[in-house]
């Protein structure tokens, strides 16, 4: 952890000044009061809502009807959810069938046991097609067969033209055979020119075998994860070997591990090395593996496997700038989409529109602590506060932010689901509650900043909570608190600091936000100092 933060530092804020575009956006002081639905302008105009997302997300629909709490609006939109549920069976899009089903279950929909498919049926369905793993398999095999189920990821991308010289432009992944039918797995970056819609120029997918290394094979995306870097790929042939998922789970810092895959183009290379860390927050989803075994630049989307050949994470090569610096992707997370990815398409990842960290208590962790609700955000509308604690989802117990991550991985976007919260950290006062997950977007700290004051959303963006102090002028804060850890913490702020933002900037990406700040720091003696502050817009504590 202590390492990704370093690399993380170094990055914003040696390079932001290069990043920042010239523009700065002006925020309004708007902030969204409680939604009181006793007042009967505000049911009308709530139902109003309600009927035009009842055409284009009846899910989200019902659920804001279930809030509501009308009879007859939550009438209609359970007949839209069961509508659109037989609609999904037609076209036996059966992820999406769970998805309507599972609503209409969690609301108590009277006339659930006359629906066409139950949850053992619809769970047969979506199982149909994937591989049955076991986690403990264990085989005689010599680690070296095990390169026979690895391929050679090839992205055609034509000519490239340099300084008026053309130059064979591809990518050149890895990936591994998960199903005899010929469906593998890979990395998302390996082959997000074949699914990015943004990308214009000519693109062709293929693999080569470990066994022929001169016949391309053309295969084509099921489905991808960008968020956890993941893809589906699928090629008419028989897989000439097989891999069995297994678990990273058991897996320690020091354990022995294999990695295949095709380093530069180099088919059939093999390395070992052992677990360095199993907690490293490369990904704002979850924790990753940091491994030892020697990768490079077409490695990524290669098997992470035991001596036995399960496989235990995907490689992930993506830091290569910093040498000895690898990662793998914990097979738990692959398990957790592979359904969604068999459906085909892009794997939304869902949010509930807050951000928190883990609360503990005596050195005892007792969930995880909203810190931000996002106004008009889902969370806000399910009645969620600044210091209630979360402490499951859909019936899994949640003790830490890691065990959100991990079962927030498995909850797609625009489904409903089942949390209990502590109200303001009491732990006796407990209550439970739906709530509809929207599709996380890309860089989730500039929604919240778009959808907030600074005062609040710098709370969650740096970690300083700020009140104004000056009414002629609006640039004038002091610091209320302080999260320990985070930007603001480390880049030394306390309590009651003075500070006056001057100037807010985004990367064209809107992924880095940048503050020029004037302050003077308790910590510092109280001197005048011109600051800038830079933090990345998306994070692991933004949930």
């Amino acid at each position: 952890m202590k390492t990704m933060k370093v690399i993380r530092f170094f990055i914003l804020n040696f390079f932001v000044y290069f990043l920042i575009s010239c523009s700065s956006l002006d925020q309004s002081n708007y902030v969204l009061q409680s939604i009181d639905y006793t007042i009967e302008d505000v049911r009308n105009e709530e139902i109003k809502r309600i009927n035009v997302l009842l055409e284009e997300d009846p899910i989200q629909a019902y659920w804001r009807a279930y809030l509501l709490n009308d009879s007859k609006t939550l009438d209609l939109c359970a007949e839209k959810v069961v509508e659109s549920y037989k609609k999904s069976l037609s076209e036996e899009k059966w992820f999406l069938s769970k998805k309507y089903y599972d609503s209409l279950k969690k609301f108590g929909y009277e006339k659930l046991n006359t629906l066409e498919k139950d949850d053992e049926s619809l769970n047969s369905l979506l199982a149909k097609n994937i591989p049955v793993f076991d986690a403990n398999k264990k085989t005689n095999e010599k680690v070296s067969k095990y390169i026979l189920g690895t391929v050679t990821i090839w992205v055609d991308k034509g000519i490239r033209i340099e300084n008026g010289m053309g130059f064979a432009d591809r990518v050149i992944g890895s990936g591994f055979f998960i199903s005899k039918d010929g469906y593998l797995i890979t990395n998302h970056h390996v082959i997000q020119d074949m699914v990015n819609p943004k990308y214009e120029g000519y693109s062709k997918l293929f693999v080569k075998l470990a066994n022929d290394s001169e016949t391309r094979i053309p295969a084509k995306v099921v489905g991808w994860d960008s968020a956890i870097d993941l893809a589906l790929l699928k090629v008419e042939i028989e897989a000439p070997y097989v891999f069995n998922l297994g678990s990273s789970k058991d897996l320690s810092v020091g354990d022995k591990i294999y990695c295949i895959g095709s380093p530069i183009g180099l088919e059939r290379t093999l390395t070992s090395g052992i677990v360095s860390a199993t907690d490293r927050m490369l990904f704002s989803a979850g924790a990753v593996m940091q491994i030892d075994a020697a990768v490079n630049s077409g490695n990524s989307g290669g098997p992470c496997i035991d001596e036995f050949g399960n496989v235990q994470a995907i490689v992930f090569a993506g830091m290569l700038q910093y040498e000895g610096l690898n990662f793998a992707i914990p097979v738990e997370y692959l398990k957790e989409v592979l359904p969604g990815l068999y459906s085909g398409g892009k794997y939304e990842h869902s949010w509930l529109e807050a951000y928190g960290r883990t609360k503990k208590s005596l050195g005892k962790e007792m969930g995880v602590e909203i810190q931000y609700v996002m106004p008009s955000g889902n969370a806000y509308r399910t009645g969620l506060e600044v210091g209630d604690i979360l402490t499951s989802v859909d019936g899994t117990k949640i003790n830490n932010l890691e065990d959100l991550q991990s079962v927030m991985i498995g909850k797609s976007a625009k489904s409903i689901l089942n949390i209990t919260v502590c109200k303001n950290g009491n732990m006796d006062d407990v209550e439970n509650k739906y709530i509809y997950v929207s599709e996380r977007p890309i860089n989730p700290g500039y929604k919240f900043y778009s959808n907030d004051i600074i005062a609040n959303s710098f709370y969650a963006i740096y970690g300083m909570k700020l009140k104004p102090v000056s009414t002629s002028n609006k640039k004038k804060y002091a610091i209320e608190s302080v999260i320990r850890g985070s930007i603001a913490d480390e880049s030394g702020f306390s309590e009651n600091d003075p500070i006056e933002v001057r100037k807010v900037d985004f990367n064209d990406e809107k992924n880095v936000i940048f503050s020029e700040i004037y302050t003077k720091n308790r910590k510092k003696g109280y001197l005048d100092i011109k600051m800038g502050l830079s933090a990345p817009l998306d994070s692991p504590y933004y949930f």
